[in-house]
């Protein structure tokens, strides 16, 4: 059985523990409280010297970074078809991956962490001109994305894949980071049906570290 080292509330996570769930693989989800700084415990860190989650163990392969994961769990059932086996496929989802790494997570994650993770973690007041800048480089890549959607069902054609997990993980916590999704029609559309997957709703589902 493969182990997934996660912290439930973050997208990170979100990512990994949903595409195992796509994919109905056998994982046991071991909680890694950020709220208590175990990523920090020398356990961990003998995991991901970078103390940072989600980690995979499998039979002694130890993996972290959460898109080279879920490339890593679809890779194990092919016939789903959420890493595609031909090459221009997978070079597609791969360019939408480094994407989401690149621009989409970053713009997300400045107005996830002012907006939220400083409240859960007591780390002060948000920052305004650091949101002036996430909200800039958010409606910069929001508009980039809802021109793609046009006449997609997913964001690597009509397919689902691993890229769509990648992009739409931070979209879970819009509502209390208060990401300005909702003028991007395509995005909303797209989200709304990601919403619906049952591998989707059972993993937001999941429950917080206590």
């Amino acid at each position: 059985m493969m182990n997934l080292h996660v912290f439930p509330p973050s997208p990170r996570a979100f990512k990994v523990m949903a595409v195992a769930a796509q994919l109905d693989l056998d994982c046991r989800i071991r909680i890694v409280d950020l709220t208590k700084g175990e990523q920090n415990s020398p356990e961990f860190a003998a995991l991901n010297p970078n103390k940072r989650m989600p980690v995979l163990e499998d039979d002694g392969f130890v993996l972290w970074e959460s898109n080279a994961i879920m490339q890593y769990l679809a890779a194990k059932k092919p016939e789903s078809g959420l890493l595609p086996s031909d090459p221009r496929g997978r070079a597609d989802v791969t360019r939408w991956q480094c994407w989401d790494l690149a621009h989409w997570d970053p713009a997300c994650a400045t107005l996830i962490y002012e907006r939220l993770v400083k409240k859960l973690f007591g780390l002060g007041e948000p920052d305004l001109a650091e949101i002036a800048k996430g909200e800039e480089r958010f409606h910069r890549c929001a508009d980039v994305l809802d021109r793609h959607l046009k006449g997609r069902r997913f964001v690597s054609g009509d397919a689902l894949t691993v890229a769509d997990f990648s992009i739409g993980a931070p979209l879970n916590v819009a509502q209390p980071a208060q990401i300005p999704f909702e003028r991007y029609g395509e995005i909303v559309r797209w989200f709304a049906a990601l919403s619906e997957l049952p591998a989707w709703r059972k993993s937001v589902a999941a429950p917080a570290p206590n």
